[in-house]
């Protein structure tokens, strides 16, 4: 490992070209710098600088030795910096994990203020679906999801709060066959027509998907946006986010319909593990439970 002093060496006299200019940038001795050089060159056992030309140059040696060099010192000045972020309380990195019914851009606001904290924390945003937003967290893929469905699950220190409740409404194209028959719609008549359903990505248990009847047909698509649109185009019918789905509604391209089993308002979670919680972690909590933004995602975006 060079010291700062060599490393500022190697610099100066490659970017002057002459020993006596590099004396001059480092506000040192013309001999003194020749002696470094040549100390230099003595401890790596290696020709360091080309002296044949009228301008001093590095020889591919001192080359990699600068470049390496000035490589290894910003990973260090890096470490130092996350050593010392660390130690004050921010944690290196956060990986935050939404289930895919929440739109991004709805989050984008709140990685712009975290920025301007000037943390020095790493985030990382992924997404997930179903039972495979619990199983992030659990199985430490996750410090924070965001969204999750259904009851907190059991895993040691779990924490967690209720974001909100998310209304859910049948619908189906209007050139759909169930669209022409008469409310409220029974079971065996949805049976009988395929439902599109946001593929649950768990990978260690059974698949869920909500709002199907036993024994229908089932085509599978990778978020809530496809499954709107998917019904839209009349390639199945479900259950859709309500207000994602205000204008199709207004506009015709979706029909709601009235069923006999009405699915009732989903609960979504804020979750996380206790008894590690960094400066980070507790600010993303705040952030996410302030009212108007936990009401901003059970809105969530208009797909129309």
């Amino acid at each position: 490992m060079l010291t700062a002093n060599e490393l500022a060496l190697l610099e100066a006299i490659r970017d002057s070209g002459s020993l006596s200019r590099a004396a001059v940038k480092l506000g040192r001795a013309p001999s003194s710098v020749s002696h470094a050089a040549r100390q230099l060159e003595e401890r790596f056992d290696a020709l360091l600088f080309d002296r044949r030309r009228y301008r001093l140059q590095l020889t591919p040696a001192g080359q990699l030795l600068a470049d390496e060099a000035a490589r290894l010192m910003l990973d260090v000045s890096r470490l130092t910096q996350r050593v010392k972020q660390v130690a004050s309380g921010w944690e290196d990195r956060l990986h935050i994990v939404s289930d895919e019914i929440l739109e991004f851009e709805l989050i984008s606001p709140l990685i712009h203020a975290f920025d301007r904290l000037n943390s020095g924390v790493s985030l990382r945003l992924t997404h997930e679906v179903l039972g495979g937003t619990w199983e992030a967290l659990r199985e430490g893929r996750a410090d924070l999801i965001v969204g999750a469905t259904n009851e907190p699950q059991s895993m040691p220190n779990l924490q967690w709060a209720e974001l909100g409740a998310m209304e859910w409404l049948f619908a189906v194209s209007p050139r759909h066959p169930l669209a022409k028959l008469k409310p409220p719609l029974r079971q065996d008549q949805i049976q009988q027509h395929r439902a599109v359903v946001v593929a649950d990505t768990s990978r260690t248990s059974a698949a869920r998907g909500y709002g199907r009847v036993g024994g229908q047909a089932v085509l599978a698509v990778p978020s809530m946006r496809a499954k709107i649109l998917a019904q839209r185009d009349g390639l199945g019918v479900g259950w859709l986010p309500r207000h994602r789905v205000a204008s199709l509604l207004a506009r015709g391209e979706l029909v709601e319909k009235a069923t006999e089993t009405p699915r009732e308002p989903n609960l979504l979670y804020l979750a996380w593990r206790g008894g590690h919680e960094g400066r980070a972690l507790q600010w993303w909590r705040e952030q996410l439970r302030q009212p108007t933004m936990a009401a901003a995602l059970m809105r969530g975006i208009d797909v129309g």
